[in-house]
């Protein structure tokens, strides 16, 4: 077993610079899957929910940034809830590390093969947990594909053939999927006239393709609908695809930080100004459709958020801060568990043996959220010293 680090600098330090002849580790990827676990495992730090309590209107926009807007994601232009975009960028974030990941399996001797059969399981247990996850506090094994594992798990298989080609290809392919997905929904026949109608609520042709499937898994009661859907996965897909594409910009050593800052700015441009004329023309921006246009949207930011932190961190060298946050992104998916199934433990326990008055009050849900958050830290950085890295 390796020896622990002995400091924050140098954990820091050892993932910003690898050892010659093994594969770049990007401390600003790291930081990203931390911030956004974070923000996921602590539902924002309960900052929206303590704001519900306030007045005055930056209380109602705290509230709102803590929370998915109403059917259509289009609002004030080009604003967004910051609560939208925490499942875009997980998507994202899984893409951006694929080559660095398979680039790594490839320098340890594996065949194309082995790394093929690695990412279809990984792919099949990723759903797989995601549907365990969806299944808790229920009276049997949950048939849905709605959590953001299983619609990772449901893209990444295909993903993997995307990992080293070309960017033509690659643009062509995202492109495809999100022109034909759009095409499926609005010829899907409904009882309404109009293009808006396939965008409606239970109207839309991957609602209705649930109703459906999910209704062939044995399930407690029939499956009546969902305002989210399995087939999200195919336009989210592109989501991870765009990640996928940034992780291959950032992982060549032949081009400048500048140079890679100024391609993933490009880019997110390109889909920002896309985004918003089809989503004010033919393609509703729709979060919990996972609209065509909402991909580009919520691809526009993710991808500049990346862009920002790897200025930040991995350019400018400004690492004092990160961390923190290096010791979440070591271990999103140890983070994302606990926040999914012992959360609730954790909070009856504290408030068991804590004062009363900690969770009294409007400042309660941001003190239990930060409370909570602490000792999912703790776990994590107790993990990271100890080399256990939860995989699948």
């Amino acid at each position: 077993m390796d020896t622990p680090p002995t400091s924050a600098a140098e954990t820091v330090s050892e993932k910003a610079e690898p050892p010659k002849g093994k594969a770049q580790r990007l401390l600003s990827l790291d930081v990203y899957r931390g911030l956004v676990m974070l923000l996921l495992a602590s539902s924002a730090f309960g900052i929206a929910k303590a704001a519900a309590k306030w007045e005055g209107p930056f209380a109602k926009w705290l509230q709102f940034q803590g929370s998915h807007p109403e059917w259509l994601s289009q609002f004030n232009s080009i604003g967004f809830a910051l609560w939208d975009m925490i499942q875009p960028a997980f998507m994202f974030i899984v893409g951006v590390s694929m080559p660095f990941s398979y680039e790594k399996r490839a320098e340890l001797g594996e065949s194309y093969g082995r790394r093929l059969r690695h990412a279809w399981t990984r792919a099949i247990l990723l759903t797989l947990l995601g549907v365990f996850l969806q299944s808790m506090r229920k009276g049997d094994t949950y048939w849905i594909f709605t959590n953001v594992l299983s619609q990772i798990g449901l893209g990444y298989g295909f993903l993997f053939f995307m990992v080293g080609r070309a960017v033509r290809t690659q643009l062509l392919v995202g492109g495809s999927v999100l022109v034909l997905y759009w095409v499926a929904m609005v010829t899907f026949p409904t009882d309404l006239t109009g293009l808006a109608t396939h965008f409606e609520n239970m109207k839309s042709m991957p609602q209705h393709f649930d109703i459906w499937f999910l209704n062939l898994f044995p399930r407690e009661n029939p499956f009546t609908g969902h305002a989210y859907a399995t087939l999200n996965f195919i336009p989210a897909f592109v989501t991870m695809l765009m990640g996928l594409m940034c992780g291959q910009v950032l992982k060549n050593k032949d081009t400048t930080g500048g140079e890679k800052i100024r391609k993933m700015l490009i880019g997110a441009g390109i889909c920002l100004v896309i985004s918003l004329i089809t989503g004010a023309s033919f393609c509703p921006i729709i979060k919990k459709l996972w609209t065509p246009s909402w991909t580009l949207f919520s691809g526009a930011y993710v991808i500049a958020a990346l862009a920002l932190l790897y200025w930040i961190i991995d350019v400018k060298k400004w690492q004092g801060w990160v961390f923190p946050f290096v010791v979440v992104g070591m271990n999103p998916l140890a983070m994302y568990l606990l926040g999914m199934i012992c959360k609730g433990w954790f909070s009856k326990n504290l408030k068991t043996h804590l004062p009363d008055f900690l969770f009294q009050g409007t400042h309660a849900p941001i003190v239990e959220a930060a409370l909570i958050v602490v000792l999912f830290w703790l776990i994590l950085w107790w993990m990271l010293r100890n080399r256990i890295f939860l995989r699948l």
